[in-house]
């Protein structure tokens, strides 16, 4: 079951930073999963619209320029980190979960994935594009098919597993509260692989590694790892 670190090892350091993606890459972590905004048409890795709960800014980061973002302490003196920094960083270390969050995500991202063929020779085949909004998914898949991608639920569907099939994604995420053995057992039978979010109690670990999911999102990253074992 891969471990998954839910905004970088985001229990121990602040979220969705490079500080924290550094320590989940430190503590080893199969994959790092994080949230992008566009503002100005470049894709920032925050999970919220507005920035009081993980930052000492305040108002909708729509109510800033980049330039103001990048002065605003998103925790232990990080910045906000910007997309592009975090695939710099990343460059093949472990596959990578990009949650897009704005409804004007693809274009940017689209842009940004060009960029990082041409100057990084990055291998999209390492990135997994998720989002509960699958009307971005479908469009990504109609402009780049070979994109991996992964569609969002917070809900048990009648039909278990076949909206992401639909949406010819690679993968389900859902909800761990929701989980039962006919969804694992219909995303297997689709070929998809399954993914639930967020787990960091044993007892959780255990009994969806039972169920036979694919991979958690968790919180700490070292910590779930050693649970499992």
């Amino acid at each position: 079951m891969q471990i998954i670190a839910h905004r970088g090892a985001s229990g121990e350091y602040p979220e969705n930073t490079l500080l924290a993606f550094r320590q989940a890459l430190a503590q080893g972590a199969d994959a790092i999963e994080l949230d992008v905004f566009a503002v100005e048409g470049e894709l920032i890795v925050i999970h919220d619209p507005h920035l009081q709960r993980t930052t000492n800014g305040r108002g909708s980061i729509y109510q800033h320029s980049l330039v103001q973002l990048a002065t605003i302490d998103a925790g232990a003196g990080e910045p906000i980190p910007l997309l592009w920094q975090v695939l710099q960083l990343v460059q093949g270390r472990c596959w990578l979960n990009i949650e897009l969050k704005g409804a004007d995500t693809l274009e940017p991202l689209l842009k940004l994935l060009q960029r990082a063929e041409r100057e990084l020779n990055y291998d999209l085949n390492s990135l997994l594009i998720s989002s509960f909004n699958h009307k971005l998914l479908a469009a990504i898949k109609a402009a780049r098919p070979e994109l991996k991608t992964g569609a969002l639920t917070a809900s048990l569907p009648t039909d278990n597993c076949a909206f992401a099939a639909q949406l010819q994604a690679y993968s389900v995420h859902c909800d761990a509260g929701f989980i039962d053995a006919a969804l694992v057992a219909d995303a297997k039978a689709r070929q998809l692989q399954l993914y639930v979010y967020t787990v960091d109690e044993a007892d959780d670990l255990a009994r969806l590694k039972a169920l036979g999911v694919d991979g958690v999102f968790t919180n700490y990253p070292a910590r779930s790892r050693k649970l499992l074992t």
